[in-house]
């Protein structure tokens, strides 16, 4: 447990907010609002949504109280250092496909935490097992309503479930209910092991999920994803397997969307991509639950390049005539949908642009996708390459903050060592932007 005292420190105060008028300032610890100790961000805004506040703050040695009457809809304007105050609450599963425990050493050491935290599914959408909630949760569950939060199910067979978990576990049809009569939704993930929770078991779980809808609002199904570190006996899909395993969801939301007018189950990108299948389109993911879970994410690559193209086909984008080139590196799985983009894009602006899907050396070739890219192995793959003017790198390869690779690499760091521009863009919006506005004549 963290031995830092409950509340947070503040990190900044929002110009002309109630915060600021009442004089709290960075490197304050708000302890308590109301009498209500804080134990991280949900608490200072469900009981900072009072009329009449009474803040308990620690200031260097000194504790003092600042007595405050809200105005409607007026913020206290604070940002924190952390999210929760207290100390993030951690995964004692046994799971044999954890993703932390396929990483080798030498990471930032925040990327080996697994956290099991259902205030971070909350704020953040991260998945949560609800394996570890004590009473104490439940009863603040009930208190907050903290909605909707994200489930790792897997299995609904407690004996299944108590397999894939490594450890007794409680029963998720029964927890998810009770989430239910607080009112508080939820959307699902199976992640999806070849001959452990697939075919019959499978179908199961969608049973017992979809018998919970409204409470259950969406179940995405995740393939597992395996480094080369992996030891625990698992394998990856096959593209057979794939194919099938749309064509099974498919006859799912046939009948799920006939029922409730959306279709509940979706499979991942990486199983049309592995597939060789078409995307769907975008009214198919009935509103996009699950797009941070990569459900959806190449559906709205393609929509957006629509949008650009449609622009720059109607003339309402005057594209320069430089003859730049720009070389596009992205993981494996999505380079021959970005290359059919390239094409278009580069006919339709004089850009040349070159697709060069890298190799995951790192973690293995069974990685595939570009968020989990180091830059270790971009370097590798592009030194003594005619990169042309630009580099673009996909954003998902950086952290929050854009600063770092999962290897520790920073695009200043790339740039020495490619000895050519690099630019990071999430989608080919940005792509046509930054090269517009820096290589106008």
């Amino acid at each position: 447990m963290s031995l830092q005292p409950l509340g947070g420190e503040i990190a900044s105060v929002a110009s002309g907010s109630l915060g600021e008028k009442l004089g709290l300032r960075p490197g304050d610890r708000l302890l308590a609002i109301n009498g209500h100790p804080l134990r991280d961000v949900i608490d200072y805004y469900f009981y900072g949504a009072e009329e009449h506040l009474e803040l308990r703050v620690r200031r260097g040695g000194r504790e003092m109280t600042i007595r405050a009457r809200r105005k409607y809809e007026q913020e206290l304007g604070l940002n924190f250092v952390h999210p929760l105050f207290d100390s993030i609450r951690h995964c004692s599963n046994a799971c044999k496909f954890c993703f932390v425990d396929q990483l080798p050493s030498g990471l930032r050491p925040s990327l080996y935490v697994k956290d099991d935290d259902y205030r971070l599914s909350f704020l953040t959408g991260s998945f949560v097992t609800l394996t570890n909630l004590t009473e104490a949760d439940w009863a603040r569950l009930a208190e907050q309503r903290l909605s909707p939060l994200y489930v790792s199910v897997h299995a609904t067979e407690p004996s299944l479930r108590r397999r894939i978990f490594g450890r007794e576990v409680p029963n998720i049809c029964q927890q998810l209910r009770r989430l239910g009569g607080l009112g508080i939704r939820v959307h699902a993930q199976i992640v999806l092991i070849p001959g452990l929770n697939d075919g019959e078991h499978l179908a199961r779980t969608i049973a017992d999920l979809s018998a919970l809808y409204p409470i259950v609002e969406s179940v995405a199904i995740v393939p597992v994803g395996l480094t080369k570190y992996h030891r625990g006996g698992c394998r990856a899909y096959t593209l057979t397997e794939a194919r099938k395993l749309l064509a099974q969801t498919a006859s799912w939301q046939r009948d799920f969307r006939q029922r409730w007018g959306v279709g509940f189950v979706y499979p991942a990108d990486e199983w049309y991509l592995l597939a060789g299948e078409p995307i769907p389109p975008a009214e198919a993911y009935d509103g996009f639950p699950q797009l941070e879970n990569g459900v959806g994410l190449v559906r709205e690559l393609l929509s957006d390049w629509a949008e650009v193209r449609q622009s720059l086909g109607t003339g309402q984008s005057a594209a320069p005539h430089g003859m730049a080139k720009l070389t596009l590196v992205c993981g494996t799985l999505i380079a021959p949908i970005l290359a059919d983009i390239a094409r278009e894009f580069s006919a339709l602006t004089g850009f040349g642009v070159e697709v060069i899907p890298v190799v995951n050396r790192f973690f293995g070739p069974t990685v595939t996708v570009s968020g989990l890219l180091t830059g270790q192995d971009v370097v590798s793959a592009l030194e003594g390459q005619d990169m042309g003017d630009v580099v673009i790198m996909p954003r998902a390869m950086f952290d929050a903050s854009g600063e770092r690779t999962l290897d520790d690499w920073t695009p200043d760091q790339l740039e020495e060592r490619l000895g050519v521009a690099i630019w990071s863009a999430g989608n080919w919006r940005e792509v046509w932007e930054l090269a517009r506005t820096s290589f106008r004549h």
